[in-house]
């Protein structure tokens, strides 16, 4: 293995020597499940949230070009 210079050794040091803590992970079930109903309208506010925006801008991408060249 080559010899770095010095600086690049000091920058090297802290990513060797990181002790990363453990996660705390709960294996514990929910408690109170969720039922299908929860989870379809869970789904949609997503699904609606990500998809609106989109396609407002994609339905006014004409307009955003003609203003631009303006």
């Amino acid at each position: 293995m080559p010899r770095l210079p010095p600086v690049l050794r000091l920058l090297q040091a802290p990513v060797k020597y990181t002790v990363v803590p453990k996660a705390h992970v709960s294996a514990k079930p929910a408690q109170t499940p969720t039922s299908a109903m929860e989870q379809a309208v869970g789904i949609m506010t997503i699904f609606v949230g990500f998809m609106v925006p989109a396609g407002w801008v994609l339905s006014h991408l004409e307009s955003y070009k003609k203003s631009s060249t303006a």
